[in-house]
């Protein structure tokens, strides 16, 4: 067993897991927070997006060991003082969701590429959830809630 520490979501947060525990898993599994979504377990489809140090990574491929000392940070993080996070918002406003499961790391994802660009072409916008796969809305939705926020951030 090791003892891994972090902070996430704001709060100190300290667990015993094996060293082959991904970061997935103590998120869900020993934290509660079920946002995080585990759909492949090959970081192939990006439910499991979270934020570490401020970058997105896919839980599911990162050992929680890994993420020792690190800031995280999932979907249930991401609203303050009851306010949806302005691209949870555009999500909800511009139906970027349909089933759901995806649509964290969506969310996650597109966090991270707003922080690292305010006004993204559709093209970036494509090419960086292209590793987030959702089988319900056929994107369209997706791309015109990340163009949403990103308006909304420049505003």
């Amino acid at each position: 067993m090791a003892t891994v520490s972090m902070r996430v979501n704001g709060k100190a947060v300290s667990a015993d897991v094996e060293p082959a525990t991904l970061l997935a898993e103590l998120l869900r599994e020993k934290l509660g927070l079920t946002g995080t979504h585990v759909g492949c377990d090959t970081s192939q489809c990006g439910a499991c997006v979270v934020h570490v140090g401020g970058k997105s990574v896919k839980s599911c491929t990162m050992l929680a060991v890994e993420a020792d000392g690190a800031e995280v940070k999932t979907i249930e993080g991401l609203a303050e003082n009851g306010q949806l996070h302005p691209v949870q918002e555009a999500f909800r406003e511009h139906h970027g969701l349909q089933c759901g499961f995806c649509t964290p790391g969506m969310i996650m994802s597109a966090v991270d590429l707003l922080a690292r660009t305010s006004d993204p072409s559709e093209r970036e916008i494509r090419d960086w959830l292209e590793g987030n796969l959702c089988r319900c809305t056929g994107y369209h939705n997706i791309v015109k809630a990340v163009q949403a926020a990103a308006r909304a951030g420049r505003e």
